[in-house]
């Protein structure tokens, strides 16, 4: 046997150890909610018509595969984690049925080949006004591209500062997290808390979780109106079985479930309950991130990270997989005492789809490397699907509806700010020195992978085609693909002008809520996003 297919069973054994670690996770997850999945808040505010949206089944898998009635496109992967028999056999009619994020929301430009998705519950209440109750908004139609740093001549300045605004916040927060993950175990715990010890890294997602909070604690939770005209307050909804609300305008009962029972606004957010049980989802969401970069790093055989050693490389293999599998196992206890089984069950699924993302990386047939929209989804699994079910999460423990206005716009928020995030992060790959990362320059490019300045480079080089098919596998593939992409004069533009999609949907979804510091804020740490150089 060659030193090569060692190798290559070796990581493959590694891949499958914590694939399934994070499906027992997942599984450890659904097993744990609470019920109170059915309760709504008792505002009322104007109502708002249902008899638009079109009842399309859902699915909770990661089939990429769209619905019987939706026409059938191009090539599309799909990673599926569960069988369709056994993801059947897991539902009732009272449990939720999640569709992908990416086919709610665009993921390419119209000119590069990119569809509006269908009209489902998901994505169906994404009216700009509906939340504004006539007030004028001094960031109506903003452009993100008016910023200094995106073309524009405009000071970001001008908006609150994101980090600023949470930092008293999230002081206690690498404390609190430590103590929430310490164990009996000394080398366990250590490497547990190995990234929140040193205090590494921005606290990007907990920010996004606190923000969001913040922004969604200014709109009132919505009324519906059924098919038949008759008008249900959110007082009305509270103690009604699933059956009941699966009468409600024809949609199916998750449509209007899952908003945690509380009564909060801007004024009496602060210190109350609904805004500890979000900042706990920002330490779980913290939680859950971190153990997929240790289990990523032990894949991926990295020998740094936020400029410290990786956790496999102070401790070793063994110590680093099992610190992921108990970090995914406390924030799955913790996410159950936030005692909201929507919520659960959302976020199960962004682990589920942290599994799907390596998965597609490990078992992609060779022609999906060449598509755009394939290493979007793959970006979505691995980094964008985590953001924006926390976003439409804290929405729900804010008292917001699944289906809500509100709702729809943090995940669709949270969707195309992790895309943009991703994209850039790719960029800084290949322009930005490992020193100023905190990780190994040009490491997708060490792993076979391509990403969006590459797939840009092939279009406009196709010699550089077999290359990526073959994941840079032959002695100079490397050096003849960064020679090409530096070569060309538009690949690194059309990344960044794909990023620069990406935000500016993410500050259109953003801009539904009505105007406060938060949401404001939140415009501006798009625009860091974009504009980082680390």
């Amino acid at each position: 046997m060659s030193n090569q297919l060692r190798m290559e069973r070796k990581v493959a054994s590694r891949r499958h150890r914590v694939t399934a670690a994070g499906l027992l996770s997942t599984a450890a997850v659904l097993l744990m909610g609470s019920a109170d999945a059915f309760v709504t808040n008792s505002h009322r505010v104007q109502p708002i018509s249902l008899h638009s949206l079109q009842t399309v089944p859902t699915r909770l898998t990661m089939s990429a595969v769209a619905d019987d009635q939706t026409k059938a496109t191009k090539f599309r992967p799909n990673p599926v984690v569960v069988s369709a028999e056994a993801e059947a056999l897991s539902h009732s009619d009272t449990t939720m049925k999640l569709t992908p994020s990416y086919e709610l929301f665009q993921m390419l430009t119209e000119e590069e080949g990119g569809e509006i998705p269908p009209t489902t519950s998901g994505n169906a209440l994404r009216d700009g006004s509906v939340l504004k109750n006539e007030k004028e908004d001094s960031l109506a139609g903003l452009q993100i591209s008016s910023f200094v740093g995106c073309g524009g001549k405009t000071k970001i300045e001008t908006l609150p500062d994101p980090f600023k605004m949470v930092e008293k916040e999230l002081q206690p927060f690498s404390d609190s997290i430590k103590e929430l993950v310490s164990s009996d175990q000394p080398i366990l715990s250590m490497a547990a808390k190995h990234f929140f010890e040193k205090r590494h890294g921005k606290r990007f997602r907990p920010t996004i979780v606190q923000l969001v909070a913040k922004a969604v604690a200014a709109s009132t939770p919505e009324q519906i109106i059924a098919d038949d005209g008759e008008s249900f307050s959110n007082e009305a909804l509270n103690g009604h079985d699933a059956s009941h609300f699966e009468k409600i305008g024809g949609v199916a009962g998750w449509q209007w479930s899952g908003a945690s029972k509380v009564e909060i606004n801007a004024e009496n957010h602060q210190g109350s309950e609904a805004w500890r049980r979000q900042a706990q989802l920002g330490q779980i969401v913290e939680m859950i991130h971190v153990a997929s970069l240790i289990h990523d790093d032990v894949l991926d055989e990295a020998e740094t990270r936020r400029g410290g050693e990786a956790v496999h490389k102070l401790y070793s293999n063994k110590v680093a997989v099992l610190a992921g599998d108990y970090l995914l196992a406390r924030a799955s206890v913790l996410l159950a005492r936030l005692e909201n089984t929507a919520v659960v069950q959302i976020m199960a699924t962004a682990l589920e789809s942290l599994v799907a993302g390596e998965i597609m990386q490990l078992k992609s047939p060779p022609e999906s490397y060449l598509e755009m929209e394939s290493y979007l989804r793959k970006s979505y699994y691995k980094t964008a699907s985590l953001i924006c079910y926390a976003c439409r999460s804290t929405a729900l423990l804010g008292g917001h509806a699944y289906g809500s206005t509100v709702a729809t716009a943090c995940e669709e928020f949270g969707f195309h700010l992790g895309l943009a995030y991703q994209i850039q992060d790719d960029i800084l790959d290949f322009t930005a020195a490992a020193s100023v990362l905190g990780k190994p320059a040009l490491a997708d490019m060490d792993l076979g992978l391509s990403t969006a300045p590459i797939l840009y480079a092939a279009q406009e080089y196709p010699h550089l085609r077999p290359l990526v098919m073959r994941r840079f596998k032959k002695k100079g593939d490397k050096q003849t693909a960064l020679e090409a992409l530096y070569k060309s004069d538009t690949a690194m533009d059309k990344a960044k002008a794909l990023a620069l999609f990406h935000a500016q949907r993410a500050v259109d979804a953003i801009l539904r809520l009505p105007q406060s510091e938060a949401r404001d804020s939140l415009v501006r740490l798009t625009h860091a996003v974009i504009t980082r150089k680390k």
